[in-house]
């Protein structure tokens, strides 16, 4: 286990008696954020668990994506088998002092954990875009669609809504013409299949309600350990663009609901983005250069990130250069491009002249790690060839009847299972088809004056009268500032009371922060607007 003393959390060591070297991760400098690369198999999964208990000790809580199913023996205590006993005594170090760490279990499915969800307007046009893999042509019509709903006062809460709302949208695309600009039906088709494959994997259980509140992540036990809250994402990784939308979405959720706190002693929250390489895949320069401002701008939230591949050169080097803290398992250098994987990394920490750090990494044995960590004054230290400390908790994934022990005595049992389904633009359009259906219309001045009761009056190429109350405004430079930063549209859904937990902010101030804030996170993905 990785122990706490005054110089930080001991994540590894190496030698025995005066000439042993140990590699301390000071919670101060958590926040700078880090980076675990190395093969399949040569150790990230226990350095991941070594560093969540570290955290949880100091009462940090913590969130990673359980890739492989493997993490979840956290929440049980660890015990000394022979295998690991004969480790220990080679490597001369001492048994940890076996635990177990408080443990929260979510599931983007429902099967493993608690759900997680988020509403379709929640997660915006530009997120969704990436999800769906649309080009710049979809995407400008997939604002529209969201324009239009906004101005309608639909909500968009759910996949259903979204589909009604993009064949409502297609069926009248030519009386949106004048007012919002050509929406071709190709485009509509494209989203509508990007919908249908996201429903075939299951992603359309993510959308919905009630929507995760990311105060539940942000936990402590009695004892005051920090809550590990474990994401199952092995059935996630089937659909890695969706894997990778969700951590961001989770990150900028993040973002958006902490105040700015600046360095403390140690961060709110630690956040591992495994196999982070999904994130930065074929991804245009405008997604990581905003992946690096949010990376960047979250560190005063008080969130560390880590980033956890197999390949240093997944990462750009734009985001490599926020990365701090350092832990480099073995590479391989069978191909060109792992020689150049191994001096990029080589590289990228800081030389010790006692030790070939290019050498070394092909060399490294299993569990063994080349560690450069910040020090107090916030500078890397020299690169050490170290071992990673054992966890005191389980090894190895938990048995069914433990996991539904956990869901059962969870903080959060029984608070998101059940699915809530309130009215929104799936229910409106069906409403206003039936009512359509039942009245025929012998001139168009005669259509009912209500809203439910017929098309809006922008399909007859008239100005569209509103629906819902605008939301508060600062007004001024705040208004000007959060529509340069793309926080229009997030706004409009706001104002129809489309966040039941976001809608209760408590004054007007607050509220004009939070826009401002979305619209930086919602343009994370980029994309134009038409």
């Amino acid at each position: 286990m990785a122990s706490i003393q005054d110089e930080g959390i001991l994540i590894a060591q190496h030698g025995t008696g005066n000439s042993t070297v140990r590699c301390f991760l000071r919670p101060d400098k958590a926040n700078r954020h880090g980076l675990i690369t190395g093969a399949t198999g040569t150790g990230k999964t226990i350095t991941l668990q070594t560093l969540a208990e570290g955290f949880s000790s100091i009462g940090v809580p913590v969130f990673m994506a359980d890739v492989k199913g493997d993490l979840t023996g956290i929440s049980q205590k660890g015990a000394l088998g022979e295998k690991l006993g004969k480790i220990l005594m080679e490597r001369g170090i001492e048994e940890p002092a076996f635990s177990a760490f408080p443990t929260t279990l979510w599931d983007v499915f429902g099967q493993q954990g608690h759900p997680v969800r988020a509403t379709v307007s929640d997660l915006g046009p530009l997120l969704l875009a990436r999800m769906l893999n649309l080009n710049e042509t979809q995407a400008g019509v997939l604002q529209l669609v969201f324009k239009i709903a906004d101005d309608d006062g639909l909500l968009l809460l759910d996949m259903k809504d979204l589909r009604a709302m993009c064949q409502d949208v297609g069926e009248n695309a030519s009386h949106y013409t004048t007012e919002y600009g050509n929406i071709s039906a190709a485009s509509i088709g494209a989203i509508q299949r990007g919908l249908m494959q996201i429903e075939e994997q299951g992603g359309d259980q993510f959308f919905g309600e009630p929507m995760l509140n990311i105060a539940d992540f942000m936990q402590t036990d009695g004892s005051g350990k920090g809550v590990v809250n474990i994401l199952a994402a092995d059935k996630l990784m089937q659909s890695p663009r969706l894997y990778a939308t969700f951590l961001l979405w989770m990150l900028s959720e993040l973002f958006e609901a902490l105040p700015e706190v600046g360095d403390l002693d140690k961060p709110k929250l630690v956040f591992f983005f495994d196999e982070a390489h999904l994130l930065f895949a074929d991804a245009p320069k405008v997604l990581i250069e905003r992946i690096e401002l949010v990376v960047r701008l979250v560190r005063s939230k008080g969130v560390g990130v880590f980033f956890v591949t197999q390949n240093p050169l997944d990462i750009p080097d734009s985001v490599l250069a926020q990365l701090g803290n350092r832990v480099q398992h073995a590479l391989r250098a069978f191909t060109p491009r792992d020689q150049k994987a191994v001096k990029s990394a080589a590289d990228t920490m800081r030389a010790n002249p006692g030790l070939d750090v290019a050498t070394a990494i092909t060399e490294l044995g299993v569990g063994e790690a080349l560690v450069s960590l910040m020090d107090e004054k916030g500078r890397p230290c020299l690169t050490e060839r170290v071992f990673v400390l054992p966890p005191a908790s389980q090894i190895g994934p938990i048995k069914p009847e433990q996991r539904k022990t956990l869901l059962s005595e969870s903080i959060v049992a029984g608070v998101y299972e059940k699915a809530v389904d309130r009215e929104s633009a799936f229910e409106k359009l069906k409403g206003r088809t039936q009512t359509n259906m039942g009245h025929a219309q012998p001139v168009e001045d005669d259509f009912p004056a209500a809203d439910t009761a017929a098309p809006r009056a922008s399909r007859r190429g008239s100005a569209p009268t509103p629906t819902a109350t605008p939301a508060p405004s600062g007004g001024g430079i705040l208004d000007s500032i959060g529509d340069m930063l793309g926080g229009g549209a997030r706004r409009s859904r706001a104002s129809v009371g489309e966040q039941m937990i976001k809608s209760a902010a408590s004054s007007i101030g607050r509220e004009v922060g939070r826009q401002i804030i979305r619209g930086v996170l919602g343009s994370i993905l980029g994309g134009s607007r038409r």
